[in-house]
């Protein structure tokens, strides 16, 4: 199954409850369960993805590829999967694709460079997280981002990388509402910049 998943307008993250009647459904076979899951899951975590990928290491793999082929390879291994909080399936998956661009880097670091890539081939576009703090500042931020608790990580990354609205944060945080999702994220970040301080 191949989906056709565009980059386009955000769609709120799966409640809890929806996404474990999702695997659940999935699980026996649905495949309009699963087709939905990667209709919520892929677009976000082509943002998130975006720019990770060095340029050195693409080749005749593109970044939206890469997820797309994580994404089909985890959720048909559902049975390994069980949800615990909101959010648990996109965190499950953006640290899939984390770890396949990590044996992409490893496996193009081990290989000698065939061509130089012209400067003119590479993207123009920023990766919304390089807009938010800097190229220079991503490899600090992603340290940081590890030392913080999974409930300011969602916050961070939903809000900077996955661009989610603070309705659709709400939703993802289990929070009341908006307000309250705003004012963790606030919190998160404040946290965040403290660690990337501290260096």
């Amino acid at each position: 199954m191949a989906p056709s998943t565009p980059d386009s307008p955000n769609e709120p993250p799966l409640a809890a409850d929806e996404t474990v009647q999702l695997i659940q459904a999935a699980r026996q076979g649905d495949n309009a369960a699963l087709e939905r899951l990667f209709e919520r899951c892929i677009p976000a975590l082509r943002r998130w993805a975006r720019g990770r990928l060095p340029p050195s290491a693409r080749g005749m793999l593109d970044t939206a590829d890469l997820v797309q082929d994580t994404v089909i390879a985890t959720l048909r291994a559902l049975d390994r999967f069980e949800v615990r909080h909101q959010g648990a399936l996109q965190a499950y998956l953006r640290q899939a694709v984390m770890n396949r661009i990590r044996d992409v880097i490893r496996y193009h670091g081990r290989r000698p460079q065939q061509v130089e890539m012209p400067a003119s081939l590479a993207a123009a576009e920023r990766s919304p997280l390089e807009l938010a703090i800097g190229a220079e500042n991503v490899e600090r931020y992603e340290r940081s981002l590890a030392r913080l608790s999974p409930g300011d990580r969602e916050a961070i990354i939903g809000r900077l990388e996955m661009q989610y609205s603070f309705d659709e944060l709400a939703l993802l945080l289990d929070k009341p509402s908006a307000a309250a999702a705003r004012m963790a994220v606030t919190r998160a970040i404040k946290r965040l910049a403290d660690e990337m301080h501290r260096g």
